[in-house]
């Protein structure tokens, strides 16, 4: 049995049904990592072999002892770089945090401890998480497994590569703008944005007006990225915005039997298609600019759902997306200058800050009063618009990006066609409208393009209605396994 090739639903079966030791899980893993991360550089900070393996042992010694952890025992985890770990450095890909080292663990990560992974290291992210594209001065670059002269995204980049090449069996990321959907469309796995609120965060310097990013999960499997979710999501006294309902872990992991317990009632993943409605919102009547081929793609994605019983209808925004970016562009100068500019106020700091952080923390700084009020109204105008057009839908479909993955000495895009990128991350506003409105939304795989880059399409779901998202992708997948997922 070769461990890295199981799902992570599995490999818990695996472990709990005593098929394979964890350590014997941990080596393989750390062998898979030696074999290919060298020339991705998804995980980095990597612990020691021998640790690792010790830790692997006592989880051995309690299984033998009819004692888990919880469904994640044993299994080696590596934890997006933007979240504390105690006692292994947390560098944001800045060249400021490069030697910092916390002493306590974020929330995500607790939790997942709890539930019984072993951290093994960080994945690579953009220095401060900024940028659809995974690169900063500390680690280099993380390329893309299907052309390693390719980006694999952002800013949870490090963490889809390491699961695409099965160098983890599960990994969290976290999403601000695209930063779960992005890697995980160019890297052929799926990856959910959970509601805003579902996984709260902790610790925070700012628990009310900070609600635009969100950590969630990213799975070779919808039911791996489920059993992920459950351990991430759930209340928290700390964070006061945080989802009271519980969505919690699998009641039972086992592939033969998807089910979901959320707010005390067990809901299956498994049900039939039929009677729901999709809304293609295609590139908004030409608004965003698409590279072609991409919205064949997600057309052949919008067909497998058809083949389940879907009804796929063509929609269109209420509000002018252009409003929408507008004020979406306040909001994200406005947080990132809440963050970064007390760093960028030191000279000798800001030599070391990147220019796309320079631009939104300057920006941030020139915001008025009414300016922050307007755009706050006009967010607010359009989460109550999209909620009114998602309504009638079960779910809306959207491309999971405007370009394929580019060329990764690139810092980002500039163009697409004719069409001239007015910002660093223009290219990727078709990410921003389920953030913006804070619903959730998972991208699913939908085929590769005549190099053989993937691409993804969104499925974006009613306000807190995660687990039917759930459900329509978990169905989904059961028709692109001809897509090679996990390998990479």
């Amino acid at each position: 049995m070769d461990p890295t090739a199981l799902g992570a639903a599995a490999l818990s079966e695996a472990i709990h049904g005593r098929e394979v030791s964890c350590r014997e899980v941990m080596t393989a893993f750390l062998d898979r990592i030696d074999e290919r991360n060298g020339a991705l550089d998804a995980i980095v900070s990597i612990r020691d072999r021998g640790e690792l393996l010790a830790e692997a042992n006592e989880c051995d010694q309690e299984i033998a002892h009819d004692l888990s952890r919880g469904w994640m025992h044993g299994m080696p985890q590596a934890i997006k770089d933007l979240a504390e770990t105690a006692g292994l450095r947390t560098t944001y890909g800045s060249r400021l945090f490069e030697h910092f080292v916390p002493t306590t663990d974020a929330l995500v990560v607790a939790r997942m401890k709890a539930a019984g992974c072993i951290v093994i290291g960080k994945t690579n992210v953009p220095e401060f998480g900024l940028g659809s594209h995974t690169f900063n001065d500390v680690f280099g670059t993380t390329l893309n497994p299907y052309d390693t002269t390719r980006t694999a995204g952002g800013s949870s980049g490090g963490a889809a590569v390491a699961l695409a090449t099965r160098m983890l069996p599960v990994a969290d990321g976290s999403d601000y703008m695209g930063s779960l959907r992005n890697p995980a469309g160019w890297n052929n796995i799926f990856g959910f944005r959970p509601s805003q609120g579902r996984v709260p965060s902790w610790p925070e310097r700012d628990a009310y007006l900070a609600q635009l990013g969100t950590e969630g999960p990213m799975g070779r499997s919808v039911l791996d990225l489920a059993l992920l979710l459950g351990t991430q999501a759930g209340e928290d006294r700390r964070s006061p915005l945080s989802l009271s309902g519980r969505l919690d872990e699998l009641s039972t992991v086992t592939r033969a039997r998807a089910t979901l317990a959320a707010d005390d009632a067990d809901l299956p993943l498994d049900l039939p298609l039929d009677g729901v409605r999709v809304g293609w919102l295609g590139d908004l009547g030409g608004h965003l600019a698409m590279e072609p081929g991409i919205l064949d793609r997600c057309v052949d994605g919008l067909e497998r759902l058809s083949s389940l019983g879907c009804s796929v209808e063509p929609t269109r925004f209420t509000m002018a997306p252009e409003r929408v970016w507008e004020a979406w562009l306040v909001w994200r100068h406005l947080l990132v200058s809440a963050g970064r500019a007390p760093l960028a106020a030191d000279p000798a700091r800001r030599a070391l800050i990147k220019p796309e952080v320079l631009w939104e923390s300057d920006r941030g700084l020139e915001l008025t009063g009414p300016q922050i009020t307007a755009a706050s109204q006009e967010r607010t105008a359009f989460a109550a618009s999209i909620t009114a057009l998602v309504g009638p839908f079960d779910v809306l479909a959207i491309p999971t990006a405007q370009v394929w993955p580019f060329d990764a000495t690139q810092r980002w895009p500039p163009r697409i066609g004719d069409r001239e990128m007015d910002t660093y991350h223009r290219w990727m506003e078709v990410t921003t409208y389920a953030t913006f409105a804070g619903l959730p939304a998972i991208s699913v795989p939908v085929g590769f393009d005549e190099r053989g880059l993937p691409m993804g399409m969104q499925l974006i779901g009613r306000p807190r209605g995660d687990v039917d998202v759930l459900r329509i992708a978990h169905a989904y997948e059961a028709t692109i396994g001809h897509l090679g997922i996990g390998n990479a």
